[in-house]
């Protein structure tokens, strides 16, 4: 599949919360752990005095740090910056975004002391760079082919600035697959379809930020995006907020104290939330 002298092609799943990278060894899909021994990765890139973070250490910071922390660059990638959508998600960021060329968002943070603007594809390239090298430091050799996953809805736009992130990384993008087609790819479905002729498949993905369900048919091998519905502002991290939020009112009952204004308090509550939701 890859040249030779290249090391084999990896998969990235770009997502907007978290990403994760898986190369085909073995006969199956191996998914690469990070060098915190985690399988997801924060999609998470934070400017300091001093230096550029990416994936956890971005993230754990960003108490400290909110306004050179950028995060959701998925919900900018491809689109313009008057696109009604960008201008209810920004209500939300703590980073500043401002209208760049031709209409197109550019993030503004500071960086090691200078006012630094970039585009979505370049904050998502550093995350993709990231992933790129959990997978070399995996496998021990250099990667340059990717195949890069983006939601079954995006348009010709968002796709294509997604390679675009591919290149600015440095990683030859082969393909850029339909998320849903991927999971059903993943779950042998394709293979269970076989011969019984065109078949239908629910796809249902919660992620972190969002949560989209695809209808999909797949005959003989071909996959076909029927319909795709879902929440762009409903994922796992919403579930963190109402368990926080659940035992902020549980210690306040108990102990009869308010830790809501204690910024420290609440970053450790939430992590403990995190784990507590995974394990």
């Amino acid at each position: 599949m890859a040249g030779k002298g290249e090391g084999p092609a990896i998969g990235i799943d770009l997502g907007t919360t978290y990403s994760c990278v898986g190369v085909w060894q073995h006969d199956r899909v191996e998914i690469i752990a990070n060098d915190q021994g985690n399988r997801t990765t924060p999609s998470y890139v934070a400017f300091t005095d001093t230096e550029r973070l990416i994936g956890d250490a971005a993230k754990n910071q960003v108490a400290m740090n909110p306004t050179n922390t950028v995060f959701d660059a998925k919900r900018l990638i491809g689109r313009r910056f008057s696109d009604p959508s960008v201008q209810s998600d920004m209500k939300l960021w703590p980073f500043k975004v401002i209208a760049g060329a031709g209409d197109k968002p550019m993030i503004v943070v500071n960086y090691k002391g200078e006012e630094k603007q970039f585009s979505a594809e370049e904050i998502s390239s550093m995350v993709l760079n990231k992933m790129k090298e959990i997978a070399e430091a995996y496998l021990g050799t250099t990667i340059k082919n990717a195949v890069v996953t983006v939601p079954a809805y995006f348009n010709d736009s968002q796709r294509q600035a997604t390679k675009d992130a591919g290149v600015i990384s440095g990683l030859n993008v082969m393909r850029i697959i339909n998320e849903p087609t991927a999971a059903a790819i993943a779950y042998g479905l394709d293979k269970k379809a076989g011969s019984t002729g065109e078949k239908n498949v629910l796809i249902f993905d919660l992620g972190g930020g969002t949560f989209d369900v695809s209808l999909l048919t797949i005959e003989e091998g071909i996959f076909e995006v029927k319909a795709t519905a879902g929440d762009t502002h409903l994922g796992g991290e919403d579930f963190d907020n109402r368990m926080v939020n659940h035992f902020v009112q549980e210690f306040k009952r108990k102990n009869k104290k308010d830790i809501s204004g204690n910024p420290r308090a609440l970053r450790r509550l939430r992590t403990a939330c995190e784990r507590a939701k995974r394990t």
